[in-house]
């Protein structure tokens, strides 16, 4: 995603948050921010098609500060496999404790999109659960593990819903450039795999956790509210010690 179309993105929810926008006014800003977001990947993988050397797959270390580090690489593996990247989460132990690193993969217009959203999402989950009470007889944060699962579960399922609906708006312009929106998109996906496999041949697939709190109807509700357009000026240092 190149400067420009950030930089709008940015303008856009600037005008949004502004006091003196009107609910009205927010509301437009918010949905005009959330089309270009939902867009401009579709953007990025059609001009790759017309333009093989235009982009470069890269990769990004984003460090998962506790509490609820683990449950927040899951958000943050959602968001990266919906934008078409791929996620390893790195778990290291130390007299510190346990720390959780996630690197992700994928060509550098979806990682900048999987990076401000992860930043909005860690943002606006951050903020509804701490307002939540825990309810009267819940462990704190068995609850609070089990709400930001049940987050993760309604964001992965709308960025499918989402970037479906982009893709099928879209494949008018793939179809003139002589390809196909969906063959386009399952390969940088899976070039994105391939990277990571690449980076780390040995991966395995992380085991079930099975968790007893009962804050995932709470958390699912919240992803369900949760604005996919809707990034913030709080910047990527500041991020991390949000996460």
């Amino acid at each position: 995603m190149n400067d420009d179309k950030l930089a709008r993105i940015r303008k856009l929810l600037a005008q949004a948050e502004d006091p003196a926008a009107t609910a009205a006014e927010a509301e437009a800003f918010n949905a005009k921010a959330a089309e270009l977001m939902a867009r401009h990947g579709i953007d990025a993988a059609l001009l790759a098609a017309s333009d093989p050397g235009r982009e470069v797959v890269g990769d990004l270390v984003v460090e998962m500060l506790a509490p609820y580090a683990y449950e927040k690489a899951c958000l943050g593996s959602a968001v990266a496999r919906g934008l078409r990247c791929s996620a390893v989460l790195r778990t290291s132990r130390g007299g510190a404790g346990t720390s959780h690193t996630l690197h992700l993969f994928g060509h550098t217009s979806d990682l900048a999109m999987a990076d401000l959203l992860l930043t909005s999402l860690l943002v606006q989950g951050t903020g509804e659960l701490v307002r939540r009470r825990v309810p009267p007889g819940e462990h704190a944060a068995a609850c609070r593990r089990t709400w930001w699962l049940g987050f993760t579960s309604a964001i992965a399922v709308r960025l499918a819903e989402a970037e479906a609906a982009a893709a099928r708006e879209a494949e008018p312009s793939f179809a003139a450039a002589g390809s196909s929106a969906a063959l386009v998109l399952a390969d940088r996906a899976a070039v994105a795999e391939q990277s990571a496999a690449a980076a780390y041949p040995h991966l395995r697939t992380a085991p079930t956790r099975y968790l007893s709190g009962g804050g995932a109807d709470a958390g699912r509700a919240a992803g369900e509210r949760a604005d996919l357009g809707r990034t913030t000026r709080v910047g990527r240092s500041e991020r991390r010690s949000l996460g």
